[in-house]
């Protein structure tokens, strides 16, 4: 445990020195390929996933992956169980930025709480899941050096949805990786 909590720090702290290098990023063939990823190293109950096309977006497509990886590791981990668990990824365009979604039916959460959620080592359900309370706030220190947000809502019971924007790409950035 001491050996991932330390893991986890040293990639927060290297999210710091990335060059952010903003080039044009096709959202849907990432996070499908994360989501490919993602369930080739899963064991156990694995929930629908729907990636719906997503708005492409500007920033660096290592980082980018990252976000998507935490995200959508989450809506597994706290929707995997019931036969009718549901993950969905969508984007919406807004004012020069691109803010996408992933939702869940899992367990939810008490929003009394969101505050804690993208802090380092904040866990709202230590005893009952694994991990490190890192990996959100990993996703909040991409998604503001990127010049975007992220946030959550959900109800305990009720499934969760984490949201995060990112620069809607200009017209001279090229490349879709």
């Amino acid at each position: 445990r001491m050996g991932h909590l330390i893991e986890g720090m040293l990639a927060l702290a290297r999210i710091g020195r990335h060059d952010l290098g903003h080039v044009r990023i096709d959202m849907t063939v990432l996070a499908e390929s994360v989501v490919a990823d993602l369930r080739r190293g899963h064991a156990g109950a694995w929930p629908a996933i729907a990636v719906g096309p997503l708005a492409d977006a500007s920033g660096n497509p290592e980082l980018v992956r990252q976000v998507w990886d935490n995200l959508i590791s989450n809506a597994v981990k706290f929707s995997a169980g019931p036969a009718d668990a549901q993950v969905s990824l969508e984007s919406e365009v807004s004012a020069g930025e691109v803010i996408y979604h992933v939702r869940d039916n899992g367990i939810g959460f008490d929003m009394a709480y969101a505050g804690k959620l993208f802090g380092v080592f904040q866990r709202l359900r230590p005893a009952d899941f694994p991990g490190t309370g890192i990996g959100l706030a990993i996703v909040a220190r991409i998604v503001e050096r990127h010049g975007g947000r992220v946030w959550a809502d959900s109800r305990p019971g009720d499934g969760a949805c984490f949201s995060f924007s990112l620069p809607a790409p200009s017209t001279e950035e090229s490349g879709t990786p």
